[in-house]
C-alpha cells in the first residue's frame, strides 16, 4: 500500500506541477505578446507620420530622416488602402507563389480583413480635406505570431512529459508488483515444499502398517493436491513449457476435484463439443484457472447454486465459458475484478483472478474476460485461446 500511496503522491505532483508550468508559461507569455503588440502599434503610429510627413513634404521637411523610419520596417506587414478601399502600396506582406493577378487579389483581401478587424491607422493626406486621407493596415508580425502559438506548444511538451513520465511510474510499478507475487509464490511453494515431502513419507508408513484402512487413499489425494499446488506456485514466474493437451481432460479433473471439495447443492454442467479439442497448454495451471473461477463462482452463489463450464470449438481458438447463477457484478467493478488486490469478500487477498489472468494472458498468450454479469442474474467469464 505504501507504493501504491508513493506512485499516486507522484502522480499527483506532476500533474500539479505540469498545470503550474503551463498555466505561468501562458500568463507570461500573454505578457510579453501585449507588450510587444503594444510597440508594435506605436511603431506603425511612427511609420504613418512618416508617411504623411513623406506625401505633404516641402523643401524644408528632412525626407532623409523620413525614408530611414519607413525603410527601417522590415518585419510588420503593412498595407495601405485609400479613401475607396483600393491597395496603394504593401509591404512586408508574404504573396508566396502567386502570380501577379492573384496577388493583387490577395493583398487587398488581406488589407480589407485587416481594416474590418480594426487593424488599422487613419491619417489625413490633406487638413482642408476630410475625404483626402488614406488607412494604414497593419498585421502581426512573424515574431509575435510565433510568441503568441510558443506557450501551446510549450504545454504540448509539458503534457508529453507527463504522459511519459506517468507510463514510466505505472509500468515499474506493475513490474514492482510482478517480483513482489513471483517471489510470493516462489517462497510459498518453497516454505510447502518440505511438509509435504513428510506427509507423503507418513502416508506411506500408514499404508504399510494399516492396509485396509479407507481413509488413508483419500488423504494420500489431499497430499497429492498439496503437492500440486505447490507445483504450480513454483511454476508462477517462469515461463513453463505448454504441451499438447486435451481441454476435456483438463475440465473433466477440475470438476472431478470441485464435486468433492464443494457442497451437494451445487450443480456443476459440463458442455463439451464432440471432437475433443487439444491445444498447447501447461494444464497443472490452466486447471488451476478453471479451478478459480469455480471456486469464486460457489462463493458468488453463496454455496448453492449451477455452474455451467462449456467448451467451444470456433475457428482459430477454443473457448471455455464458466457461467454461475450467483449474485453478478457491478458493472463499475467489472474492469477492475482483475487487479491485484480488488476482492468483494470479507476475506481474501484478491490475487486469485489476478494470477488467472497472468497465467492466460503471459504463460498462454490467450484472453480471459468478463463476457457478461448481470446483479442479481450471474456471471460468465470467457477464456480464449489459440489452437
Amino acid at each position: 500500500m505504501q507504493w501504491t500511496d508513493r506512485i499516486r503522491q507522484v502522480k499527483i505532483i506532476l500533474v500539479l506541477a505540469a498545470i503550474v508550468i503551463a498555466v505561468t508559461s501562458l500568463i507570461i507569455s500573454n505578457i510579453f505578446v501585449k507588450d510587444l503588440a503594444k510597440e508594435e502599434r506605436n511603431k506603425m503610429e511612427i511609420w504613418a507620420d512618416a508617411m504623411r510627413s513623406f506625401n505633404m513634404a516641402d523643401e524644408t521637411t528632412d525626407l532623409g530622416l523620413v525614408l530611414k523610419v519607413m525603410n527601417d520596417n522590415n518585419t510588420i506587414p503593412v498595407i495601405v488602402l485609400d479613401n475607396k478601399g483600393l491597395v496603394q502600396i504593401c509591404r512586408n506582406v508574404d504573396v508566396g507563389n502567386r502570380s501577379e493577378k492573384d496577388s493583387v487579389a490577395y493583398v487587398s483581401h488581406l488589407g480589407k480583413r485587416l481594416y474590418d478587424a480594426g487593424r488599422f491607422i487613419r491619417i489625413s493626406m490633406d487638413d482642408a480635406n476630410k475625404k483626402a486621407y488614406v488607412d494604414v493596415c497593419y498585421d502581426d508580425s512573424t515574431i509575435l505570431k510565433r510568441l503568441a502559438y510558443y506557450p501551446y506548444v510549450q504545454l504540448g511538451v509539458v503534457l508529453i512529459f507527463v504522459v511519459v513520465a506517468i507510463f514510466a511510474l505505472l509500468t515499474s510499478k506493475k513490474a514492482e508488483q510482478n517480483k513482489v507475487w513471483v517471489g510470493l509464490s516462489k517462497e510459498t511453494a518453497h516454505q510447502l515444499g518440505t511438509p509435504i515431502s513428510s506427509l507423503m513419507a507418513w502416508i506411506e508408513i500408514l499404508k504399510e502398517n494399516y492396509p485396509d484402512d479407507d481413509l488413508i487413499p483419500e488423504m494420500d489425494k489431499d497430499v497429492k493436491r498439496l503437492q500440486l499446488i505447490a507445483d504450480r506456485f513454483s511454476k508462477i514466474g517462469s515461463l513453463p513449457e505448454p504441451v499438447p493437451s486435451s481441454l476435456s481432460d483438463v475440465v473433466d479433473h477440475v470438476i472431478d476435484y470441485m464435486d468433492r471439495r464443494t457442497s451437494s447443492k451445487v450443480l456443476m454442467t459440463k458442455i463439451f463439443p464432440q471432437n475433443d479439442i487439444i491445444v498447447n497448454l501447461n494444464a497443472s495451471l490452466f486447471e488451476w484457472v478453471i479451478e478459480n473461477l469455480c471456486k469464486n463462482a460457489v462463493d458468488a452463489m453463496e454455496g448453492e447454486g449451477h455452474i455451467t463450464i462449456e467448451v467451444l470449438d470456433l475457428p482459430g481458438k477454443a473457448v471455455i465459458e464458466v457461467t454461475d447463477d450467483g449474485k453478478g457484478i457491478r458493472k463499475k467493478d467489472i474492469s477492475s475484478v482483475f487487479k491485484p488486490g480488488f476482492t468483494t469478500k470479507k476475506r481474501g487477498w484478491g490475487l486469485g483472478l489476478s494470477l488467472a489472468k497472468r497465467i492466460v494472458e503471459e504463460y498462454h498468450h490467450g484472453r480471459i474476460f468478463v463476457k457478461r454479469s448481470e446483479v442479481g442474474v450471474g456471471t460468465t467469464f470467457r477464456i480464449e485461446i489459440k489452437k
